[in-house]
C-alpha cells in the first residue's frame, strides 16, 4: 500500500481528522526539532516552538495553499516563530552545539564516533560564518531543502539564496581547509 503524502494528510487535518495530524507530525518531527534546536540554541524552546508550530499547522491547514511542499510550509512556520521567540529573547545566532548531541539512530557507534570529532570541527567553521549564511546552508545541506524552499521559507528571492549558498560555501571550505579537515564523511 502506497504511503499517503502529505498534502493529502493536510486536506485531511483541515477536516480535522487526528489520525492525519499524527503521521504528519511522525514524518516531521525529529527534522523541524533539530532545525529549531540549531536556531535557538535551547532544547526546551526548540520543543515548544515544534508544538507551536503543529498547533498552528492543525489551526491552518486548511490554508495551506500547496505552493511549497508541506515540509517547507512546516519549516516556514516554525522559523517564523523561531526568529520572533530570539528576538524577544534577545539572541541572534545558530548554535550547531545542541543539535549534535541528537542522536542519528541509523549510525553504528563506529561512525558516530568518527562523525562527533569531524562535527566539532564542522561546528567550529559553521560558528565563524555569517547568521543569514549559516541559515541556507543548514537548511540545503542538513535538511534537504531547494532553492526555492529556502527562498521561500526566508522570504527572500531565489537569487539572494543562491548567492548566499555561493558565499558561504566558499568561506566554508576555506574555513574547513585552515582547520585541516578533508571533505569526506564519516
Amino acid at each position: 500500500m502506497k504511503a499517503e503524502g502529505d498534502q493529502d494528510l493536510i486536506r485531511r487535518i483541515a477536516a480535522r481528522d487526528q489520525t492525519a495530524m499524527t503521521t504528519l507530525y511522525a514524518r516531521h518531527h525529529v527534522r523541524l526539532y533539530r532545525y529549531l534546536v540549531r536556531l535557538t540554541r535551547n532544547e526546551a524552546v526548540a520543543e515548544e516552538l515544534m508544538n507551536e508550530t503543529f498547533l498552528e499547522t492543525w489551526r491552518k491547514a486548511g490554508s495551506y495553499e500547496g505552493r511549497s511542499a508541506v515540509s517547507t510550509w512546516l519549516f516556514s512556520i516554525g522559523h517564523n516563530r523561531a526568529i520572533s521567540s530570539m528576538r524577544k529573547r534577545g539572541e541572534s545566532q545558530l548554535d550547531e552545539d545542541a543539535a549534535a548531541e541528537i542522536a542519528d539512530q541509523d549510525d553504528n557507534a563506529e561512525i558516530a564516533l568518527q562523525k562527533r570529532g569531524k562535527a566539532d570541527v564542522m561546528r567550529r567553521c559553521m560558528d565563524r560564518l555569517t547568521v543569514d549564511h549559516k541559515a541556507v546552508i543548514d537548511l540545503v545541506y542538513y535538511h534537504d531543502k531547494s532553492v526555492a524552499e529556502v527562498a521561500a521559507l526566508l522570504a527572500i528571492p531565489e537569487n539572494t539564496v543562491k548567492t548566499r549558498m555561493f558565499y558561504a560555501r566558499k568561506k566554508l571550505a576555506e574555513l574547513m581547509r585552515e582547520a585541516g579537515l578533508d571533505r569526506g564523511w564519516p
